[in-house]
């Protein structure tokens, strides 16, 4: 048995002992992140973020709470987190705050970069978006150089013909001066295949575009699994 396996079968049956207390400086999660992060378990690293006497306890309560899911801790409401024994709402805050963090390494380091395929446009928002629950479309806002003026919430729920207004799909847009526009939308499901909806919506963004004299670049679908651009595969007349 390895040492870090070792913390995950700890109970906190004698909560008023903290676990902490009784480890060898060498196994206590915080020597061992600054040792090497990578070798350490969601427990530990979870245990650091939380920090405190019983931060194992609290980090092994937490997880078991959220299935040790941690898609599951990145869609809470740091209220939800707060629930949890020990865990009060600036270290929440802690917490979301560094599930976040992580997110942030697979953006590009430019502050502004450019959008040169569907590639690059994915890369911007995929692995947040297919971390969501609900079906939701964002809108990345380009300049005359196709470089990323914003990234805007349009929708959350479903994304149909009949529920997107296309005046709304535009306005940031407008507001910023933008000279074109990536929509993306993800399938909380997995399933990339463009749905009707999805194709009708398109082909309305591309009209409205034109009238605007604002470029629809691209509508892409995304998942935690990939992306399907619908310029790609030629629908919605882009």
């Amino acid at each position: 048995m390895t040492t870090n396996d070792s913390i995950l079968l700890q109970t906190p049956s004698a909560y008023d002992q903290p676990i902490l207390k009784s480890m060898p400086l060498r196994e206590q999660p915080a020597y061992r992140v600054t040792q090497n992060a990578n070798a350490c378990n969601l427990t530990e690293l979870m245990a650091a973020v939380i920090g405190g006497q019983k931060q194992i306890e609290i980090a092994q309560e937490l997880l078991t709470n959220f299935r040790n899911d941690i898609r599951r801790l990145y869609q809470a409401h740091p209220a939800e987190l707060a629930k949890v024994r020990g865990i009060n709402q600036a270290t929440a805050v802690r917490i979301k705050a560094a599930l976040n963090l992580g997110l942030r390494l697979n953006l590009p380091n430019e502050e502004r970069p450019a959008i040169n395929s569907p590639a690059d446009a994915a890369a911007l928002v995929q692995y947040e978006m297919g971390l969501l629950e609900k079906e939701c479309l964002r809108v990345i806002l380009l300049d005359r150089r196709n470089r990323v003026l914003d990234i805007v919430q349009i929708y959350e729920g479903s994304v149909s013909s009949s529920q997107v207004r296309i005046g709304e799909v535009f306005r940031p847009a407008i507001q910023r001066l933008a000279s074109a526009i990536v929509v993306c939308h993800n399938h909380p499901s997995q399933d990339l295949s463009p749905s009707p909806d999805d194709v009708a919506v398109t082909r309305a963004m591309v009209q409205a575009g034109k009238l605007l004299d604002i470029q629809l670049l691209d509508h892409l679908v995304v998942s935690s699994h990939g992306f399907v651009s619908l310029k790609e595969r030629g629908l919605g007349a882009l």
